[in-house]
């Protein structure tokens, strides 16, 4: 105890010295993953991870998120708020595709912004990515078995679920169902990666064929005029429901993420990552606004069900059959999601593990299944007991703001990195350009929020413009003057085209997406940043700090004895895997 008490009068040196410390990705691929003992193992291609990120989002998407969204939201242009939020996704998922490829480790947002910005902000990164993904789990565990009561018939969403009196509302359910599948999916990602893969590539192919049936099925029985124009229109929310809706379905799209945090255990990287995160984004979108679209033409908006939608839907129009197949096909969709998130959380926990800022047995890897076991239980058990009694209404907008903000700092890093970690700009005129670039994107945001002018917003939009037209041009002076005196960057294995344009644009509408949040999301983004950064100062950067420290005097040990004979060669092996 005295120990840790010397630690903390040590706190400002040790945030001083550790907060913007950052490690370069030859370290994060060959030093610091030794520190999880054995090697995940390199058994999936480009074909798993492209069903790996379908089935990791389509489930979250259409069936938890479409129906509660459309009704109180969006109305019938639902499908517009996907396309918005596609083409965001799109956008980040470029971005999170080269970093993939240059650092391919599993820490995915929290080693991009490590090996950028430094430990603090990858550590901030990581931490919120970490709860979307147990309260997302959780929450559409939950929306698991309101499918599955559909599915064999039973009419009322909740009837498996047990209600507690004296529990708040929104708390007051608890559902067991989710808690069975939770845990079953979290042993089943303990014992192998590549067999959770081949199970989710079986259930997605049988989610597409099914989402096939619901949409030409939709189609056919579906009417348009009725449904799209009454009861008021395509729009009854106005363009900023159809913005605001957005916002909330952007965390459906979160599995590409969980693609990139695969990287230590994909053959062929260079290649797989690029295929596996666009295609899958590129996929989803397509199918995303067709199901929503779908959903509108068969119920008028504002008599869509918030619990199993789908299912409801088609009772409604009297196939009572359809209703039954719909609530299966959800449900194995959900399983498939589930496995999905769950797999690429224990790999962000793992790979934090390894940074020392969690205790370090979170980062240990099985040497006989070469997966994260300790963080995959962990985080399993924790996803269970929230699932127990959480209702998804509680934490959808606050997934989505956690989603937006890592999302708008990996953007960020993209450009630092490229034009001056690897490039020739100076720090401060990349720095200025993001600063520039956010503060037009923050004003234009509030602008339409305030419901302002249009003319505001134009004259913010050419700002942006203008700024990155001019950060631009400086920099390719700057790359050809490189390039005549032979210090042109060495190129990435693969480059986002036409840069900075579309790392731009995510970072101004990652930032526009933000503000249409509700002031309940801020308030409970607000609290949980303030619980990391106090885990941080008390925890995180003493375990840190002391991690290099044993590392510099392994280093010095193994210098001062790499000439005696008294060393042998395996010896000095066994020392240089520990060196952190």
């Amino acid at each position: 105890m005295s120990k840790y008490f010397h630690s903390l009068s040590q706190t400002p040196h040790r945030l001083k010295s550790r907060m913007l410390a950052t490690w370069t990705p030859d370290q994060e691929v060959n030093q610091v993953r030794l520190r999880s003992g054995a090697d995940m193992k390199r058994k999936l291609r480009w074909f798993d991870l492209v069903s790996l990120g379908v089935g990791g989002m389509l489930g979250v998407g259409v069936f938890v998120t479409t129906g509660p969204v459309a009704r109180d939201i969006s109305g019938p242009a639902v499908f517009i708020s996907y396309m918005v939020a596609g083409f965001s996704a799109l956008l980040s998922s470029l971005c999170y595709t080269e970093f993939s490829v240059n650092v391919p480790v599993a820490g995915g947002a929290f080693s991009y912004l490590r090996v950028t910005f430094g430990e603090f902000i990858g550590y901030f990164g990581g931490a919120n990515i970490l709860l979307e993904y147990v309260l997302s789990n959780a929450a559409v565990a939950r929306s698991f078995t309101e499918y599955a009561c559909t599915a064999f018939g039973v009419s009322d969403p909740n009837a498996w679920r047990i209600k507690v009196n004296g529990l708040k509302t929104g708390y007051n359910e608890l559902d067991f169902p989710a808690v069975a599948l939770v845990l079953l999916l979290t042993l089943c990602l303990c014992h192998s990666t590549k067999e959770s893969s081949m199970l989710n590539l079986v259930m997605t192919v049988f989610h597409i064929i099914f989402f096939g049936f619901v949409i030409i099925a939709g189609f056919s029985h579906g009417d348009g005029a009725k449904a799209l124009v009454e009861p008021r229109g395509l729009t009854p929310y106005g363009v900023r429901g159809v913005v605001n809706g957005a916002a909330v379905v952007y965390f459906s799209y979160i599995g590409y993420d969980t693609v990139s945090t695969l990287a230590e255990e994909i053959q062929n990287p260079s290649f797989s990552l690029p295929v596996g995160i666009i295609g899958s984004v590129s996929v989803v979108s397509v199918l995303y606004c067709l199901m929503s679209l779908v959903l509108c033409l068969m119920v008028p908006y504002n008599e869509i069900s918030k619990s199993a939608s789908y299912a409801v839907a088609f009772r409604r129009i009297g196939w009572g059959w359809a209703g039954n197949v719909v609530g299966a096909g959800a449900s194995l969709g959900i399983v498939a999601s589930l496995l999905v998130a769950m797999l690429g959380q224990a790999r962000y926990l793992c790979v934090i593990g390894r940074a020392r800022l969690v205790p370090s047995w979170l980062a240990k890897v099985h040497p006989s299944t070469g997966t994260p076991l300790n963080a995959t239980l962990f985080l399993g058990l924790c996803t269970a007991s929230i699932a127990l009694f959480t209702d998804l209404e509680i934490v959808m907008e606050l997934i989505s703001l956690g989603t937006l903000c890592v999302f708008y700092l990996v953007a960020n890093a993209l450009i630092y990195r490229k034009y001056t970690l690897t490039g020739q700009n100076s720090p401060l005129h990349t720095l200025s350009f993001l600063a520039l670039l956010s503060s037009s994107a923050l004003a234009f945001s509030l602008w339409w929020k305030l419901n302002k002018p249009w003319w505001g917003l134009m004259l913010f939009i050419s700002i942006t413009i203008g700024v990155t037209v001019i950060f631009q041009y400086h920099t390719s002076l700057l790359s050809s003057t490189a390039n005549k005196n032979l210090l042109a960057p060495i190129p990435s294995t693969w480059s986002v085209p036409f840069m900075p344009w579309p790392a731009a644009i995510s970072v101004f509408l990652n930032v526009f997406l933000t503000t249409t949040l509700k002031k309940l999301s801020f308030q409970r983004f607000a609290i949980w940043t303030c619980l990391v950064t106090m885990f941080y100062v008390l925890y995180g950067v003493h375990r840190t700090y002391e991690a290099e420290d044993i590392g510099r005097d392994r280093v010095e040990f193994v210098e001062s004895h790499v000439t005696s004979t008294r060393v042998q060669p395996e010896m000095l092996d066994n020392i240089e895997m520990v060196v952190p």
